[in-house]
């Protein structure tokens, strides 16, 4: 029998070792597929969480700063006072204001009351003059006229000039009651106007008391309180610095705390609501949390960028688009290891 020669040998050894390498492969690769056939990952995925941004509503001096950074704190505590003083002197001067108001306006409720009573009595009375010097008239009239037809011989001539005279005077009286019944009729717009008055008086009152109000919101305002639970971060306020209204002078982070996982447009076929999800963390390689999908954004992170691209316009390149997807941490963090917001997450969705 003919020995085969010793490279012959070799290289049939080597290509049979190559084959084998090659389907170990080929076993790797099928086996991997097959187990990450129902699970999908990304490392574009971060911690997320709600940042509420502090402003004060007024604008003063900051005489205390109660918080340091990074401070742990609850609804309510105080982070901040600003100088109250300008604005208690604010408040007590509004209520200065409403005193006043409120006096003219009992004063001018008094003289309406007045006005109201005597006005009326007035023109009754002016009416009732005239009427009676009406009926003097008559009767003076009455008399001259007498007087007048009667012989010489059976009158005198002081009686004719007496006669004479009462109406003269009957006519006077006549006049000055008319007179006196035009004036109070005119009277009866100091009524309206007493009215008129008091209705201004009451709108100065109803503002003194808004102004109150405002006031004392403003008072109250000087001490910013933390809405919610969370931790001071960004902190960008001290003792002694004058802050506008809108102000940002530090943000609160509340402790919920959840994954935002940008997953590529075609990884979404599968994914729904509700499917469990095994992360890590790239700061602390040994937590192992577990979650849950709770929402697809609708919408891709391109379509609510600052500067969106304009596919309409030159030359096209298709890019796989990336959509946030929200993931609920439901297990396995460590009050030792907080989460702070934005820290690198690998999280892996199993699609069954």
């Amino acid at each position: 029998m003919t020995e085969m020669p010793a490279g012959h040998v070799r290289n049939t050894r080597a290509k049979m070792l190559l084959l084998l390498v090659a389907l170990l492969a080929a076993a790797a690769a099928g086996a991997y597929w097959y187990l990450t056939r129902d699970r999908i990952s990304t490392d574009d995925a971060y911690t997320d969480g709600r940042a509420v941004t502090i402003a004060p509503r007024i604008a003063g001096l900051v005489t205390t700063l109660a918080v340091g950074d990074n401070q742990r704190v609850h609804a309510g505590d105080l982070l901040l006072r600003i100088d109250p003083r300008p604005f208690q002197a604010a408040r007590d001067q509004a209520g200065a204001a409403l005193s006043v108001a409120q006096a003219q306006l009992a004063n001018a409720q008094a003289t309406l009351q007045a006005v109201r009573a005597t006005v009326p009595a007035r023109l009754d009375m002016a009416r009732a003059n005239l009427t009676a010097a009406k009926a003097e008239q008559t009767k003076a009239q009455a008399d001259a006229g007498r007087q007048k037809a009667l012989p010489k011989e059976a009158t005198t001539r002081q009686e004719v000039d007496n006669a004479n005279a009462a109406l003269r005077t009957a006519d006077a009286k006549v006049a000055q009651a008319d007179a006196a019944v035009r004036e109070a009729d005119v009277l009866e717009d100091s009524v309206a106007q007493a009215d008129a008055r008091v209705h201004e008086l009451q709108a100065q009152v109803a503002l003194a008391k808004a102004q109150i109000d405002l006031a004392a919101l403003n008072l109250e305002w000087t001490s910013v309180t933390a809405p919610q639970d969370g931790w001071v971060t960004k902190r960008g306020v001290e003792a002694g610095n004058y802050v506008s209204a809108g102000q940002a002078l530090m943000s609160l982070v509340t402790p919920e705390v959840w994954v935002t996982a940008n997953f590529k447009e075609d990884q979404l076929d599968r994914l729904r609501p509700g499917q469990k999800v095994d992360m890590t963390v790239d700061a602390y390689p040994s937590l192992k949390l577990k979650g849950h999908v709770e929402s697809v954004q609708f919408g891709s992170g391109q379509r609510f960028s600052v500067f969106p691209a304009e596919n309409a316009t030159g030359n096209f390149v298709k890019i796989v688009q990336r959509v946030p997807v929200k993931i609920g941490i439901d297990s396995g963090t460590d009050p030792d290891r907080p989460l702070p917001l934005g820290l690198s997450v690998v999280p892996t969705v199993s699609l069954k």
